[in-house]
């Protein structure tokens, strides 16, 4: 379905389909790493009344209609983005002009064995803001620079309030560099930090889509490694930075097992006939003979056992880095 035109002006908002690419209609934790007895009794009470209730980028889409329409944010060559449209690719950090520099403020260095604890680069803790209202996403770190639009300040279906990781700030402190949610081709962005609250966490996510494997670091440490199951060939997993952005309870035994973890991008290459949403998750499943294969429609699945471990640890705004 052909999206609406924008609305005039430089910071543009667009409407989009209302399905997570893997979830349906589910309630999320607003941030909270524990969950209430309220979200868990909501969920299943969702779960009973929408039968498909797990629409996001990874399991078979099944029987149940197709999500209600919500607001959205872009879309480029008819694929459902997400909270803008940026005009162009940033350029490489090196063509910058000298008051355009950046440091990283995430960690350095990667990879690390599956064999115990390994240490990873030189660990700094990510910065994380709250997305407010009106934030503009520029080209460059600069209120002269190009508007790319306004940046999502919740989740693409469940509305949450969105925690942004800022991969670098700009010398002066005032701008940071995000890569911007819900958004396809993936494209970076500069925010004004000003006003923002700021928050850090020491950890991670790692997902190796040519191993199958999923790292979590904490502190340049790697904590634990567990295999998950990434995009089959027809539907790959898009390699990006992103972080978490829902916390969804599931009834056990869903395909999107007890749990999910939306994240901010969105699976550009659906199977044919898919009629559920376009948003990425890490996320438990119904079919654990398919963790470690390439064997979804985007999304990543873990076992139950990993859920246990994932759930405690990730938060909103968690560093995910999924690459080959």
């Amino acid at each position: 379905m052909a999206p609406p035109a924008p609305r005039a002006g430089r910071a543009r908002r667009l409407r989009v389909e209302r399905a997570v690419a893997d979830t349906g209609s589910v309630r999320t934790d607003p941030g909270k790493l524990q969950l209430s007895w309220v979200a868990v009794a909501l969920a299943a009470a969702l779960s009973a009344t929408t039968p498909a209730a797990a629409r996001l980028a990874g399991e078979h889409a099944g029987t149940g209609s197709r999500p209600a329409v919500g607001t959205v944010v872009a879309t480029v060559g008819q694929v459902a983005t997400g909270s803008l449209r940026p005009a162009a690719a940033p350029p490489a950090p090196s063509a910058a002009a000298p008051n355009e520099r950046s440091h990283p403020v995430g960690w350095v260095g990667a990879g690390g064995g599956i064999d115990g604890p390994g240490r990873v680069g030189r660990p700094q803790p990510a910065l994380l803001v709250r997305a407010r209202d009106g934030l503009v996403a520029r080209r460059f770190p600069s209120a002269s620079s190009r508007s790319l639009g306004r940046v999502a300040t919740v989740s693409k279906y469940y509305r949450v309030p969105l925690v942004l990781w800022v991969e670098a700030v700009d010398e002066s402190g005032r701008w940071g560099r995000i890569e911007l949610p819900y958004v396809w081709p993936r494209a970076d962005g500069w925010i004004p930090l000003r006003g923002l609250r700021r928050e850090a966490t020491w950890l991670r996510l790692e997902v190796d889509l040519s191993e199958h494997l999923v790292r979590v670091y904490r502190r340049g440490h790697r904590l634990f490694t567990v295999r998950g199951a990434t995009g089959s060939p027809s539907s790959p997993t898009p390699p990006g930075d992103y972080m978490v952005t829902d916390r969804v309870p599931f009834a056990r035994g869903s395909s999107l097992g007890s749990f999910a973890f939306g994240i901010s991008g969105i699976q550009p290459r659906l199977p044919a006939g898919w009629t559920g949403g376009n948003q990425l998750a890490i996320h438990g499943t119904n079919q654990p003979w398919s963790i470690g294969r390439s064997a979804s429609a985007g999304c990543v699945r873990v076992s139950e056992r990993a859920l246990e471990r994932l759930k405690p640890l990730l938060r909103l705004g968690t560093p995910v880095v999924i690459h080959r």
